[in-house]
């Protein structure tokens, strides 16, 4: 590697708009936010929502079945 030429890698504190903050190096100088975290996902908490993709196929063929 180079001298002199990466980022600085810092400690920061990373807010979730959930209320939950974790502590991680960045080459970001400031603290920061974001949106969606790995404690309030989806994904992650297993709380998906499949419901809004159920009958989609049922009400496509509805709507462009032959007459």
């Amino acid at each position: 590697m180079k001298a002199e030429i990466h980022p600085e890698y810092k400690d920061v504190t990373v807010g979730c708009s959930c209320g939950a903050s974790y502590k991680m190096k960045s080459t970001r100088f400031e603290d920061f936010t974001v949106e969606v975290c790995s404690n309030c996902h989806p994904y992650y908490t297993g709380k998906e929502r499949q419901a809004e993709a159920k009958g989609r196929v049922e009400r496509f063929r509805r709507k462009y079945q032959s007459n």
